[in-house]
């Protein structure tokens, strides 16, 4: 009788092992999303709310950060050369962030921005990798919105 509860309870701690092992790598996960997205989001309010570009960079994103677009060059200073001058040479500017999600290291920003109130701009998705606390790569995507849409979806 004692070794078959000693193999029921062998056979119970095996089966519930992966299991808990599991869990516990969801929970990491989920621990790793939230983490991420307090990041992305003060990024974000940072740079698109507030246009405090450098301080938004120095603060979030890695020195050493690659670059997927093909306009832009690799790394943190490039950035902060390329956007400081362009967000200060647009006081009108509006930027609306209307879409965050994240799910592990990797995030998307869905963006309308505007040169203007008047001007009906573009839609930009932002996409970044972290790690360790840090934007460590971007790629993004934009799309002029329209003056007439082909079916009555709104793009944001």
């Amino acid at each position: 009788m004692r070794l078959r509860i000693a193999f029921a309870a062998g056979l119970l701690f095996a089966c519930a092992a992966p299991v808990a092992a599991a869990g516990s790598g969801e929970q990491r996960g989920a621990e790793q999303t939230f983490a991420n997205r307090e990041i992305v989001e003060r990024f974000v309010d940072l740079l698109y709310r507030q246009g405090r570009v450098r301080e938004a960079f120095e603060t979030y994103v890695h020195e050493d950060y690659i670059q997927h677009n093909p306009l832009a060059a690799d790394g943190r200073a490039a950035a902060i050369a390329a956007l400081e001058p362009y967000f200060a040479s647009q006081p009108e500017a509006v930027r609306e962030v209307h879409r965050i999600i994240v799910d592990g290291d990797l995030a998307a920003v869905h963006v309308r921005a505007r040169q203007n109130p008047q001007d009906r701009g573009v839609a930009i998705v932002d996409i970044v990798r972290l790690d360790n606390g840090k934007i460590v790569e971007h790629w993004d995507v934009i799309q002029p919105v329209p003056e007439q849409s082909a079916n009555p979806h709104p793009m944001f």
